[in-house]
């Protein structure tokens, strides 16, 4: 297992949009760790992807042939010794979904797997095939990425006297990380502090929690559990249940709760996102699949919001919305359940936010973390625009 390759399962690919609209399956974090570096993790493989070709130069595939993994599957230690016993002309499944196969280097799709002896996988795998599921697996995750990263280690002493702890066994603090007057409950789950994150004053944070490398979290957050705030990310107000992925910011007062944010997203001083219907009843949710709502299963839902969407201060998001990527939401009242990419208003309307000042904007807010706005970055985000455009249908009657 000296190479993996992860794949994009169709199927499951469209119904993880708006966040595989700019990477692959396997690039999404749940837990700790993202899905390609649990991989690599567990492995010790080099890991690359096999993805849209808008995406590719992106997130390349290394050269050589690689154990062929679907990008949805998230590993645990039994996956590994299963995968040792996978023969070089057999194919494992889980019914119809392919999850493994060996590739050689000249394929470039999987289709070859039609001719291998199908192997039936005896447990069901863990697989991220719908949005909401980031956040539902979320806390399972936490606790199992803890576990594997820290094995072995010794986490670094908090050091601060008016920092509250409970269950210390349970809190694990990377190099140069801070810690100033904060309660960490981690009594009912692992809390995990990367290197260089902060946790400023007044601080409540509950377990399952995981704040990655270079976050912040800002004075008097209340941090309800079973929450992951991705690298260089900032957090603040009231948060439960909820994933960032990296280099977002919720840094104010206002509830965000089961809830998906992409990468360089930013919601607005005093926005709330409500995660329970008034009637209880279960939420439905954009199936970008099947062109319109889908029943989660779910009494408690609220914001998925896919990379470079922001919101204005006072924002109010209903129960179950999906904004797509490059959205700029503000304004009264609550806009429409589904924003399309590249929405630009609110409530009373949208416009469509024009691609050269989308790339203005979105290459100031990378400037900021010291990312530089790439090629690669332009080309992926011209694509998602002309893809989207079917759905800004106010284009269509202007």
């Amino acid at each position: 297992m000296n190479q993996i390759l992860l794949f994009d399962d169709p199927a499951i690919r469209g119904s993880l949009l708006p966040f595989t609209f700019t990477r692959p399956v396997a690039d999404i974090r749940i837990g700790i760790l993202k899905i390609s570096e649990k991989w690599q993790k567990y492995t010790a493989a080099q890991v690359s992807f096999l993805t849209q070709e808008y995406l590719q130069k992106k997130f390349p595939r290394s050269p050589g042939p690689a154990l062929a993994l679907n990008g949805a599957w998230l590993p645990e230690v039994d996956s590994i010794e299963i995968l040792k016993k996978l023969g070089p002309n057999q194919a494992l499944f889980w019914g119809k979904t392919l999850l493994a196969t060996f590739i050689g280097e000249t394929e470039k799709n999987l289709a070859f797997t039609a001719e291998r002896e199908i192997i039936q996988l005896d447990k069901e795998p863990v697989l991220v095939q719908k949005p909401w599921n980031i956040f539902q697996f979320n806390a399972a995750e936490i606790k199992k990425d803890f576990a594997l990263i820290t094995k072995g280690r010794v986490s670094q002493p908090i050091g601060d006297p008016h920092t509250v702890v409970y269950a210390p066994e349970n809190v694990f603090i990377e190099e140069g990380a801070k810690i100033r007057a904060a309660v960490l409950n981690a009594e009912n789950g692992p809390i995990y502090i990367g290197k260089n994150a902060e946790v400023q004053e007044g601080a409540l944070i509950r377990g399952s929690f995981a704040l990655c490398e270079g976050s912040i979290v800002n004075m008097g957050a209340k941090l309800r559990g079973d929450t992951t705030v991705g690298p260089y990310s900032k957090i603040g107000g009231e948060v439960s249940n909820s994933v960032l992925f990296g280099y977002s910011n919720k840094s104010h007062e206002g509830f965000l709760g089961n809830s998906v944010l992409g990468e360089w997203c930013n919601i607005g001083a005093d926005t709330n996102t409500s995660n329970l219907k008034n009637n209880y009843a279960p939420v439905k949710l954009w199936d970008y699949t099947k062109g319109g709502f889908a029943n989660t299963g779910l009494q408690f839902c609220g914001l998925m919001m896919g990379d470079h969407s922001k919101s204005g201060i006072n924002t109010m998001f209903n129960t179950g919305t999906v904004v797509g990527v490059g959205a700029l939401i503000f304004g009264e009242g609550y806009p429409r359940n589904f924003i399309p990419s590249f929405a630009w208003g609110g409530a009373a309307g949208f416009s469509t936010f024009d691609m050269s000042k989308f790339e203005e904007t979105a290459k100031a807010v990378m400037a900021r973390r010291g990312v530089e706005w790439s090629p690669e970055d332009k080309e992926i985000l011209e694509r998602v625009f002309e893809l989207s455009k079917t759905y800004r249908i106010w284009d269509k009657t202007s």
